[in-house]
């Protein structure tokens, strides 16, 4: 190989002299010695100036411009070659400005290695060269970064970092220039996640995942035992890499290879993937008939088998059983029951669930009452006096407090806001209150006696009180006399109408979706104890596992947002409706003490969980609240006898609460769910069937809601800024904000306008009649918005689907509202909230008031009487984009950190009191849910993954709650994905599909249940919508889209009101010869419709004694029948009576399975009894000739 032996040198040198470049090298052979010039080969033969000596010498005579630059020698023969370092020719004398001789150049290098961006300069002076980043900053303060004699860039061991344009810049005193170039750093594949071997089983979705990196980006691509990859839907390449293949089959086995190639280089990996054949669970120890004691503990086997190994779940009564204080489930399926009572006999089944099926086996557990005496037997007698005590002292304390002049806090605003209003309700909760007082107290007695182990195991109800003392308990503290039982005999009104509370609906069960009920359940309830003490009540222990974290906690690390993504789709509407439609749906009945029960000391100062305080604990550190330990929270009541239904209670009901509305969609947050607040809503000056009127705004002439009466109430908290008083409504709530109240002042005017109407068009028709016709309209209206025009953007195509349609009425189908709907999953609309409400004027911009922050539109009705009334509110409504559900973006702090903050002290957090009353009302964790809506069950957090798809939000909740199975509900449905088309995620589609269901099928009064509505009325109901609810009844709008939830633009988006359509209620005008006549027929009806039933539906139906008794006032009502013989006919007469009661009956019968003959004889006897008391008077004395008809019957 050629080797230098005497290098060049640089040379300075004037114009028109000669130059000698020395260079001398040895080989063998020796070699040939070639001259470069800026990079070139120098061709000798087109110079005559230049020349090459015989020692290698280049020789350059009469020097010009054009031969300043770089200059090197290269030394070469058949072996090899060798290059001396480049020298520079520069002149001097006349100043010159830099110039380039070689200019820098685009380079490509490969990580690892090293590079030089050449920049050749001459100039005189001699140019300074100074290399930078493009940006013009320096050069990273780097050994590997060097500049070369020649004012060349070497980069030593390039990395990926040093990729990126570079600058090189010369200047002298004349000037300056710069020029750039790129390095491109290229790097060959490299895997970051590699496919690894997978046994799986046929049948399940398989993803072997492969992630390369390198420069330029590697392509991913897949192969099979060498060849490509099937063609078949079931095989795709994921962008990340990843190989899915769906449903695999046994063929499917075999080797896959994971290729990343780019233009450096290739690399590969391979994986076996090996499916296994499905097979069914079977049990290998199905469970058996058990025979227990009470207060016993047991353990019921139940072991399966299967590919895959199947999930064991258990259900009693059809309902799932969930891991609590009471109930345990081990890994192989075994079924714990702790401290048995008489209420955990019945029938339970093991069920086996694996993507290969479902078996289950169903066995008997019985339960004996023994006589032996119980250790808590002898406290009950003082127990239940010190716990009435106790309760009604706590319960008048706080009346006093929430019912004073003074400033409320957000704490009693929240407890105002929440206290149940009628005496009825109050005296439920306080029966209930009693009820688990006493039993508390008599554990504490026995505790403190040492009568029973208490080393950690908790309460054990069933083995503290005997049967006969526990309904002796039952009965002194008030729940055997707040039982009701519904009095269904008035079928003539039953058939035909809604009763307020929501009673003989349901004429097998009269108590089925009736107000002052027990909410259902989906999932057995997770209490600590297994009876009544929450997840996270005891401070000291917690979870099996790990702490629950605070519900603070949680909302300020997970839900809270101070960012928001607008909906481009759908309007702020859509969360108010929903809002409007939970308010007719639930309300659970809150505590009826805010000061515990123990020692009367207020739940917001003293910071414990001592019934019914459950405070919301503050953690260190927390954002926003510095001075403070809690915040106030109070348990719900519970149904008296904890959901007891049998009118001897006789063993211990684990905790339920009481739902104070009515559960159907019947428009009780306008009428009420009891008879008493119907009565103080309507208006019964006249016989017009109206609802109370208030003031009326004067900018329309239609009134707004009437205002409350009565103690202080929320609205006026603080006289200075909110001098008006609440508005009345069927729904106390209608004060909270002012969308809320905007919309009862819709539904209240639409009721009397309707009401107005159906008087009009049958001036006959009694106050009664019109009020009920008018609310059967009404409720209707509000089922259609709901579930054709609402819903489907709830639940897209997709949901609607699973939901399915109407195929009519189903008496074995409880419309009552779910626990887990009421606490959690119908709570999503909390997501949907804007932190603003909008307020527009005639042409949808802001109100000279401006718009409202949230916190500022709580109970303040003084912004509708003052500040321009409930227009603009529902302009802003439907006129702005509401807010997107977004996993990242939830609640936004207007909610979490000035909830009722109009107020000094601290503002309470909405998402942490929805954490905390889950665990008051012992839902169970996310995991259950998921088993019951046939997701999988999560053992990891990366096993959410397909519903929870944000890594961040996975680890997020994996720091707050360590293990899968302690997951709260509500935030893990806030934050799943929403499915495609909806506004949901699968285990929120799921709960809230099952609800609406229900709803639906479960109510006799469906609006499209036959009979209900003719079909020209149920045609009529069916062009109702929203916006024409609107364009009725508010003050002065005329222009809106047709769909009110729809995003529209003004003016091009929305259309007159003239053009939205109309339900047309000549549907409903009576068509008869002589209406008058028929209407005082329904009166006398009526009046014989009360005398048949020994107890009436509704106490102001029942006639005095003194009228009834009068023989001269029925001869008035029978007189009143009497017309002219040529307009009357009798024998007609009878003929459309008695085809109406068969009519009537036919329909029960359809209707009340079982009945038979015997329902058809009672009815007929009920018909002659009608015939004796009433219609012999006037066959026998005022018509004798029409005896004969008789024989009809």
């Amino acid at each position: 190989i050629p080797r230098i032996t005497t290098k060049p040198q640089d040379i300075d040198v004037t114009l028109g002299n000669t130059v000698y470049f020395i260079c001398r090298a040895e080989g063998n052979p020796k070699p040939k010695i070639i001259w470069l010039h800026n990079n070139n080969e120098i061709d000798m033969k087109d110079d005559g100036r230049l020349n090459l000596l015989q020692d290698g010498t280049l020789m350059i005579q009469d020097t010009k411009e054009s031969d300043k630059g770089i200059y090197q020698c290269l030394a070469k023969n058949i072996v090899g070659e060798a290059k001396t370092p480049e020298v520079a020719l520069r002149y001097f004398g006349i100043p010159s400005k830099p110039s380039f001789v070689i200019h820098p150049q685009n380079t490509e290098v490969l990580v690892g290695e090293s590079v030089t961006l050449e920049c050749g300069v001459s100039g005189h002076p001699l140019p300074r060269v100074v290399w930078m980043l493009s940006s013009g900053s320096p050069l990273p303060q780097n050994p590997r970064f060097n500049i070369t004699s020649l004012g060349g860039l070497y980069i030593q061991n390039v990395t990926l970092s040093d990729e990126g344009k570079y600058s090189c810049k010369a200047s002298n005193r004349e000037g300056s220039i710069t020029a750039t170039a790129n390095i491109i750093v290229q790097d060959t594949p490299r895997f970051l996640i590699a496919p690894n071997d997978q046994t799986v089983t046929e049948g399940q979705n398989v993803d072997l995942p492969c992630s390369a990196d390198g420069h330029p980006r590697p392509v991913i691509s897949w192969t099979k035992e060498g060849g490509p990859l099937p063609n078949s839907w079931r095989y795709s390449v994921l962008s990340t890499g990843t190989l899915r293949m769906v449903e695999v089959s046994l063929h499917d086995q075999g080797h896959y290879e994971c290729h990343a190639i780019n233009a450096v280089g290739a690399q590969r990996f391979s994986a076996s993937l090996k499916v296994t054949p499905r097979v069914m669970p079977v049990f290998l120890h199905p469970p058996q008939d058990t025979v227990a004691e009470v207060g016993q503990d047991i353990e019921i086997p139940c072991i399966a088998q299967g590919n895959p190994q199947p999930t064991i779940t258990w259900a009693k009564d059809r309902i799932q059983i969930t891991e609590s204080g009471k109930f345990h489930i081990s890994q192989e399926g075994t079924l714990s029951i702790r401290d048995l009572g008489l209420a955990d006999q019945g029938q339970y089944e093991c069920i086996a669930r694996s993507s290969s099926g479902l078996t289950s086996r169903a066995m008997q557990l019985t339960i004996i009452a023994t006589n032996i005496r119980r250790s808590g037997d002898t406290f009950v007698a003082t127990s239940i006096q010190e716990a009435i005590s106790s309760v009604d002292f706590a319960i008048n304390s706080t009346r006093t407090e929430l019912f004073s002049k003074r400033p409320k806090t957000p704490n009693e605003l929240l407890a105002l806001f929440r206290y149940p209003r009628d005496p009825y309700t109050i005296e439920t909760a306080r029966a209930g209150e009693i009820f688990e007082r006493t039993l508390q107290l008599i554990q504490d007695h026995v505790q403190q006696g040492l009568f029973v182990d208490m080393n950690g195991t908790g309460y054990r109800y069933n083995d503290l009180v005997s049967p006969h003392y526990l309904n002796m308990i039952a009965n002194l503290s008030g729940c055997s006399a707040h039982r009701r039982t519904p009095n269904c005999s008035d079928i003539c009104f039953h058939k035909k109408y809604r009763t307020h509370d929501g009673s003989c609906n349901n004429l097998q069960h009269p108590m089925w979706g009736a107000s002052l009920t027990a909410f259902q359940r989906l999932l057995k309830p997770a209490y600590q104890n297994g009876f009544n003490l929450p997840r996270g009540f005891s401070l000291a222990e917690d979870s099996r596992d790990l702490p629950l974290p605070l519900p603070r906690l949680v909302s300020t690390a997970l839900i809270g947002t101070e960012t928001i993504t607008l909906d481009d789709q759908f309007t702020h509407m859509l969360m108010q409706w929903g809002q409007f439609l939970d308010h007719d749906l639930d309300q659970t009945v809150a505590a009826i003490s805010m000061a515990r029960f123990s020692d009367g000391a207020s739940c917001s100062q003293v910071c414990t969980n001592d019934p019914p305080c459950f405070s919301i604990m503050i953690p260190k550190n927390d954002p926003r609240v510095r001075q403070g330990r809690c915040m106030f929270f109070v348990r719900s009541s519970p149904v008296c006898g904890s959901g007891m239904t049998s009118l001897l209670l006789n063993s211990v009901y684990p905790r339920e609460q009481i739902n104070h509305l009515t559960s159907f969609i019947d428009a009780s947050n306008v009428y009420g769910s009891t008879e008493q607040e119907s009565l103080e809503l309507r208006n019964l000056s006249n016989h017009n069937g109206l609802l109370k009127s208030g003031q009326v705004a004067l900018s329309s002439g239609k009134p707004l809601l009437p205002f409350a009466t009565g103690p202080p109430t929320e609205c006026m908290r603080d006289e200075s800024e909110s001098p008006v008083p609440c508005f009345l409504a069927g729904d106390h709530r209608a004060n909270e904000q002012l969308g809320l109240t905007s919309m009862h002042t819709l539904w209240f005017r639409e009721h009397n306008r309707v009401a107005m109407e159906l008087q009009s068009l049958n001036p006959h028709w009694d106050g009664d009649t019109i009020y009920h016709e008018a609310r059967k309209i009404v409720g209707a209206l509000m089922q259609h918005i709901t579930y054709s025009h609402w819903l489907p953007k709830i639940f897209g195509e997709a949901g609607m689907k699973v939901m399915g349609d109407y195929k009519g009425y189903d008496p074995t189908t409880n419309a009552g509202i779910l626990n887990v709907f009421a606490t959690a999953a119908f709570r999503f609309g909390h997501t949907l909230i804007h932190p603003q409400l909008y307020r527009l004027n005639e042409t949808f911009k802001p109100i000279r008031q401006g718009h409202v922050p949230l916190h500022k539109a709580f109970f303040s009705p003084f912004r509708i009487t003052q500040e321009g009334g409930i227009d603009p509110l529902l302009r802003g409504l439907f006129g702005m984009p509401g807010k997107m559900r977004v996993p990242s973006e939830l609640l936004n702090m207007e909610l979490t950190e000035k909830l009722f903050s109009m107020v000094h002290s601290i503002s309470l957090d909405l998402a942490a009191i929805n954490i905390q009353r889950g665990r008051d009302h012992g839902i169970p964790p996310y995991n259950d849910f998921r088993v019951f809506c046939n997701l999988t069950s999560a053992q990891e957090f990366d096993d959410l993954r397909n519903e929870i798809k944000n890594l961040e939000i996975r680890e997020k909740l994996r720091s707050l709650y360590g293990i899968t199975k302690n997951i709260d509900l509500f935030p893990a449905l806030m934050v799943e994905d929403l499915l495609p088309g909806t506004r949901v995620g699968p285990t929120l589609m799921c709960l809230l599909v099952t609800q609406f269901r229900r709803l639906r099928d479960g109510d006799r009064f469906w609006y499209e249940n036959p009979g209900v509505f003719t079909s020209a009325q149920l045609t009529q109901i069916k062009q109702g919508s929203l916006a024409r609810i609107i364009c009725d009844n508010s003050d002065h709008i005329q222009h809106l889209q047709r769909d009110v939830f729809q995003v529209a633009s003004y003016p091009q988006g929305m259309v007159d009101c003239n053009e939205i359509p109309q339900v047309d209620l000549r549907w409903w005008k009576d068509c008869c010869e002589d209406c008058n006549r028929r209407g005082q027929l329904r009166a006398l009806s009526q009046q014989f419709r009360n005398k048949r039933s020994s107890n009436f539906s509704y106490p102001e139906e029942k006639p005095s004694k003194a009228i009834l008794g009068q023989p001269r006032y029925l001869s008035q009502l029978l007189l009143a029948l009497m017309v002219e013989e040529s307009h009357f006919n009798p024998e007609e007469e009878l003929r459309s009576l008695v085809k109406e009661l068969e009519q009537t009956i036919f329909s029960l019968r359809k209707q009340v399975p079982g009945w038979g003959d015997l329902g058809y004889i009672i009815c007929c006897s009920m018909f002659l009894t009608f015939v004796r008391d009433y219609c012999c008077y006037f066959f026998c004395e005022v018509h004798p000739n029409l005896l004969w008809n008789l024989k009809l019957l």
